[in-house]
């Protein structure tokens, strides 16, 4: 994430978190289709709660947009493909 040369979109998640698994379909297809302009990734806060706290995360899902290993955009809450797209659209 760190070394990543694209902006890195993780999404703060936990398998008992209903929005999160919603948003399974729409970040594998955000993957598919922003490749080449963004890396997506999850990040299970159940098994990674030094990181979910380092960056304050309180709310499943959390979105944060990485650049160059530092976060540069932070969004709660499942939200539809094309509304996720239109709030990323000034970090691609």
């Amino acid at each position: 994430m760190i070394g990543a040369d694209l902006p890195v979109l993780v999404e703060f998640t936990a398998d008992w978190c209903p929005p999160c698994r919603q948003m399974g379909p729409v970040l594998k297809a955000l993957a598919s289709e922003e490749g080449d302009r963004l890396k997506v990734v999850q990040l299970d806060v159940d098994a990674n709660p030094g990181t979910t706290n380092a960056y304050n995360v309180l709310s499943m899902p959390t979105f944060m947009v990485f650049r160059g290993g530092e976060p540069v955009k932070a969004m709660v809450g499942a939200r539809a493909k094309r509304r996720l797209l239109e709030e990323l659209a000034d970090v691609l």
